[in-house]
Order: C-alpha cells, then sequence, then structure tokens
C-alpha cells in the first residue's frame, strides 16, 4: 500500500492534535506536532529574552535553537536543545507567544523547511496551520479542521483545568480569538483552508465518530 502524507490544518482547539495522533496510530504513520515545534521557540524566546523582545531578538536565538521529537511509552514529545519541554510549551502564556512568533518570517522559513524534511518519506500526519496550504501543498490527503468558538473554548479551558492551571473561560476565550485573528491576519503563510481541502466540523463528533470518519477518507485516498 503506498505511503502518502496527511495535512491537517485548523483553528485553535478544534482538535488537530488529537485527530492527528488517532489517524497516525491507525494508518501506522509518524505524526508530527508542528504548534509544539513553535511553542518550543516561544518558550526558548520566554527563557531568554522574558516578554519584551523585538522580531530581530527572535530571529537573532534561532540558530540557538534546536526542535525535535522523542518517543517514550508510546508517546511523542518535543524537544529543545535536547530538552523534554512537553509540559513547558503547553501554557497560555507559551501559547500566545508562539502565536505571535509564528508571524515572524524568518521563523516560518526555518520551521518549513524543518517539516518538509520530516515529510520526505511520506507516511506522516502532520498537523497545523498551512501544511495544506505551505508546507505540504502536494500532499494527497488534506482535512481542514473546524469547531464552533463554544466548543473550542470549552475543551481548552478543560484542558487547561485537567493540567492545573488556573484561568476563566473568558480569558480562554479572549485568548482564542486574539489566536484566530493573528493566524488569519498574519502577513506570511496564514491560516486558510486549501482549494482541496475536506472540512470537517466535528463540534458535535465523539473521538470514535471522528477517527472512523477521517479513516474512511485516508482508506479512500491510499486506496486510488
Amino acid at each position: 500500500m503506498k505511503k502518502i502524507i496527511v495535512a491537517i490544518d485548523g483553528y485553535s482547539a478544534c482538535g488537530k492534535s488529537t485527530l492527528a495522533k488517532q489517524l497516525a496510530q491507525y494508518a501506522h504513520y509518524t505524526y508530527i506536532d508542528t504548534g509544539a515545534m513553535y511553542r518550543a521557540i516561544a518558550l526558548h524566546v520566554l527563557r531568554t529574552l522574558g516578554t519584551n523582545y523585538t522580531e530581530q531578538d527572535v530571529v537573532g536565538l534561532l540558530p540557538d535553537c534546536v526542535v525535535s521529537f522523542v518517543h517514550q511509552d508510546d508517546k511523542q514529545l518535543v524537544c529543545l536543545n535536547g530538552e523534554v519541554v512537553e509540559e513547558q510549551i503547553r501554557t497560555m502564556e507559551v501559547g500566545k507567544v508562539a502565536s505571535e512568533i509564528a508571524q515572524i518570517k524568518e521563523v516560518r522559513q526555518v520551521m518549513v523547511k524543518n517539516q518538509q524534511q520530516m515529510g520526505e518519506q511520506k507516511g506522516i500526519v502532520m498537523d497545523g496551520r498551512d501544511i495544506g496550504t505551505v508546507v505540504f501543498p502536494q500532499a494527497e490527503l488534506k482535512i481542514f479542521l473546524t469547531a464552533s468558538v463554544e466548543v473550542r473554548v470549552q475543551r481548552r479551558y478543560d484542558e487547561l483545568l485537567q493540567k492545573g492551571v488556573k484561568t476563566t473561560m473568558e480569558a480562554v476565550k479572549q485568548d482564542l480569538l486574539q489566536r484566530d485573528f493573528n493566524d488569519t491576519h498574519r502577513a506570511v503563510d496564514p491560516l486558510r483552508k486549501a482549494t482541496d481541502a475536506i472540512e470537517v466540523d466535528n463540534s458535535n463528533m465523539t473521538l470514535e465518530e471522528q477517527k472512523m470518519y477521517v479513516a474512511k477518507l485516508f482508506e479512500q485516498c491510499v486506496l486510488k
């Protein structure tokens, strides 16, 4: 059976990572979380520069910022300069900075190059915001995942509470709306649905329904 590239794009808190992990496990493919890559750089920025930085400052840090992945206990974990930082990058503060630095052309150029290298042998599921439009416009299966704002806010709020992060629904909503604006209005590689992407609204889907639906799309694609 031929190997393909699966590109999953969509807004924050739509469940892109969950879907990508589901499909990667189903297909025995490699899962690549590009959002985690931007978050790792954001963590490096916060550790080195704090919240007071310029685009030039961030670009200057790029040569000293190596992002990679390791597998532990059947989980894929993101590393920053060899340090596993999976927990540290999942905060609202890091997410906010990640959304900001993702608008910098030089940051995106480095990340896109790395991501394309990861997919050279195919057999990958990659999620992000510009995968089907910029990183792999030739991807055989493109999915644009979406959900209502209310559902996304609830999901992110529950996720943060589970991790012990104290916040409010309103704070989560404002953060998501700001990230949506940043993602769709940045000058370089904004979030948009590829013309040949299949839109999937999972607002009212269970995880199992979502998995089975996308698995069928995958099977149809690899059998072409």
